[in-house]
């Protein structure tokens, strides 16, 4: 089963905020009934603590759905634009405007 992957942004995250960033489920409520009943698996193994530590590597299946924890920075937080690097910009000065 592949599984795909979903960044997140700090070193871990619990099963039960996972699932909804995953999309394996739409709302908190739903993660909270299916993690009780015993429809996922965190490495294969049924899990039914919603507040269960997830690392990076960690994959977790909901039926045929799967995704893994990755905690790989995407970069898109780090960007730099050359035009505007020497612009003097002082945010300061236009933060009560």
């Amino acid at each position: 089963m592949h599984a795909a992957d979903v960044a997140i942004r700090s070193e871990s995250i619990k099963l039960g905020q996972f699932i909804k960033l995953a999309n394996l489920v739409a709302t908190g409520g739903e993660a909270k009934e299916v993690i009780a009943a015993g429809d996922v698996t965190v490495n294969g193994t049924v899990d039914t603590r919603r507040g269960k530590t997830l690392r990076d590597g960690d994959v977790v299946c909901l039926g045929d759905a799967c995704a893994r924890v990755t905690t790989e920075v995407s970069g898109e937080d780090d960007y730099f634009d050359e035009a505007t690097a020497n612009d003097d910009f002082d945010p300061e000065k236009w933060r009560n405007l």
